[in-house]
């Protein structure tokens, strides 16, 4: 182990002394006072671009075990990437998870949840690495480590910076000062003891007992462009000032579990336990084989997606449910539970393969859900939906509330055989568009019957019962020598320029007699 540094030669390191000494830092963030089997899990997403479903998955499992354990689900924000932070991101990530229900318990005490704003702490853990030897100050410049990448590929070698690459692993105190005096500012880097040929056990929630190498890098823990912790150096610190107990991540982080198991144990600190989860995927339209769902490809993979589009979020989280807990479904069907809220979660049951996300079994459970509405649910989500997403003719169709509320209401009073055709809140304003005349499409490509539509008018009366209505049609088919279907046909195509809707006698109810009148009408 390299020497330590003193406090004078940390500070002018670092760019100031540290605020805080570890036992202090202890102090400031002690373990909470918790169930024993609670779980303290987090959701930290950087603020770089939309938010895509396997975030939503992933902050789903972090929530559902806290929830279900009397634990506690953090909302983190690691801004640390000034270059790629988009503007207003978080604003969407945060609306996006209470969108689907998801609400973080962040609290003062643990805070600040932001890593932009935690440098206090970094630079403090940072200090004491520095102080221990575990660390170290690098001069090197990027044009040199390139240098050094190009020459470890030419020479057949792991790219990074470690061992004879390091190239200030051992610097002297007296060429650090050397260094600063001439204005460089160094970046912070991990002097790592690990030993790649050596290998690393540790117990995945899910997968169980997993074999890794040690990791030998000497890892940036502070950059020198803004002071501002890598992602690995900040999750070591938050994790463990942040009390978190169950790490969720995507299986893509495997390879950085040696280098996170390292960093913990070198601070002597618990290890939190990881569960790493597989990725959502999707049958490939053009080849048929299943693959990881694609930023660039797949419109699905962005989260306002589905919100845009008007999909029921309690729907698209029981589906995110069914996928990573397999026995839910049969579950909610025995009526043992209600919600995937109401079912217990077991991590090591979560799949180990990545999950199919399939847009038709989605469908399906968006059309079993918005079945089980009342209607007064479903008239206020179709409303909340146009008025936040939609367009000036979705906005014009929920303006009139007792209007909409008779249109959805449609089919909707026998339970045991309710319309299950909507899918989304937009979708279900298309299914009903030909209810408001300023949307109605005529059908130009019918041949109507105009006798019989002309029978129809003569004694039409709104006031009808269904079976008195009926009757009328009956009588209008046997004077024309046609099929009762035929009538109901003719009717059907001139009020909605469809041949296929809910039951037409409840249209005709809810448009009213002089829509009726001018639409068949306007037919003949």
């Amino acid at each position: 182990m390299r020497p330590g540094l003193s406090e004078d030669l940390i500070a002018r390191v670092l760019g100031a002394a540290p605020k805080y000494t570890l036992a202090e830092l202890e102090e400031k963030f002690p373990p909470r006072e918790l169930p024993e089997d609670a779980m303290v899990t987090r959701f930290a997403p950087s603020p770089t671009g939309y938010m895509h479903l396997g975030g939503l998955y992933s902050s789903l499992i972090d929530y559902k075990l806290a929830q279900q354990s009397g634990g506690i689900f953090l909302l983190r924000i690691e801004d640390t990437d000034t270059k790629r932070e988009v503007k207003e991101a978080v604003d969407l990530i945060i609306s996006s998870l209470n969108k689907f229900g998801i609400k973080n318990n962040n609290d003062e005490k643990y805070g600040p949840y932001y890593q932009s704003q935690r440098k206090d702490i970094y630079h403090s853990v940072a200090a004491e690495l520095l102080r221990r030897g575990r660390a170290y100050p690098c001069f090197l410049t990027q044009e040199e480590m390139d240098e050094i990448r190009e020459n470890q590929k030419s020479a057949g070698f792991a790219t990074g910076i470690y061992g004879e690459f390091a190239r200030d692993r051992d610097i002297s105190a007296e060429d650090i000062i050397k260094h600063l005096d001439n204005g460089e500012t160094p970046t912070i880097r991990l002097y790592s003891t690990g030993d790649p040929t050596k290998r690393i056990i540790f117990k995945d929630t899910v997968r169980g007992s997993i074999s890794v190498p040690e990791n030998n890098e000497d890892i940036v823990l502070i950059k020198s462009t803004d002071r501002l912790p890598t992602y690995h150096f900040a999750h070591l610190c938050d994790d463990h000032f942040m009390r978190v107990t169950h790490v969720v991540r995507g299986e893509e982080y495997f390879g950085t579990v040696a280098l996170h198991i390292q960093m913990f144990r070198m601070m002597e600190w618990q290890l939190p336990k990881y569960i790493h989860t597989a990725t959502l995927d999707k049958i490939d339209e053009e080849t048929g084989t299943q693959r990881k769902l694609s930023k660039r490809k797949d419109p699905e993979n962005n989260v306002a997606f589905f919100l845009q589009d008007g999909w029921p979020t309690d729907a698209l989280v029981e589906y995110l449910g069914n996928i990573l807990a397999p026995g839910y479904e049969e579950a909610k069907l025995k009526g043992a539970v209600k919600t995937f809220w109401d079912y217990e979660l077991r991590p090591k049951k979560i799949p180990m393969s990545g999950g199919l996300f399939d847009m038709k079994k989605l469908e399906w459970w968006a059309k079993e859900y918005i079945g089980a509405m009342s209607v007064p649910d479903l008239v206020k989500s179709v409303t909340d939906w146009a008025n936040e997403y939609g367009d000036e003719k979705q906005k014009m169709q929920v303006a009139d509330s007792d209007y909409l509320t008779a249109v959805l209401a449609i089919e909707r009073d026998n339970p045991k055989r309710v319309r299950k055709d909507f899918i989304t809140w937009k979708q279900t304003l298309e299914i009903e568009e030909f209810f408001w005349d300023e949307l109605f499409v005529p059908n130009t490509e019918y041949a109507y019957n105009k006798d019989v539509l002309n029978a129809f008018l003569s004694n039409f009366n709104i006031a009808d019962d269904k079976d008195t209505w009926w009757n009328k049609i009956v009588a209008i088919a046997e004077k024309f020598g046609v099929k009762n279907g035929d009538v109901a046909m003719n009717l059907r195509v001139a009020l909605s320029g469809r041949t296929n809707t809910p039951d037409l006698y409840s249209i005709m109810q809810v448009m009213g007699e002089t829509r009726v009148i001018n639409r068949v009408k306007n037919a003949i």
